[in-house]
């Protein structure tokens, strides 16, 4: 499991950019969530791995 936390605004981001962080559970700044560690996953914290944090969970 991967949790993913928002560390930076969604404000003047792309619209792709601002669907992908809502589908991870994100909508403000320091929200977290845990999701699947699978491919599906991977793509959208690589999309916007420049807004998030992400560390592996047990």
């Amino acid at each position: 499991m991967i949790k993913v936390t928002l560390v930076k605004s969604l404000n003047g981001r792309h619209e792709k950019h601002i669907k992908t962080a809502h589908s991870l559970g994100l909508k403000k700044i320091n929200d977290a969530s845990v999701q699947p560690d699978n491919a599906m996953t991977q793509g959208k914290i690589a999309q916007i791995a420049y807004l998030v944090k992400t560390e592996v969970v047990e």
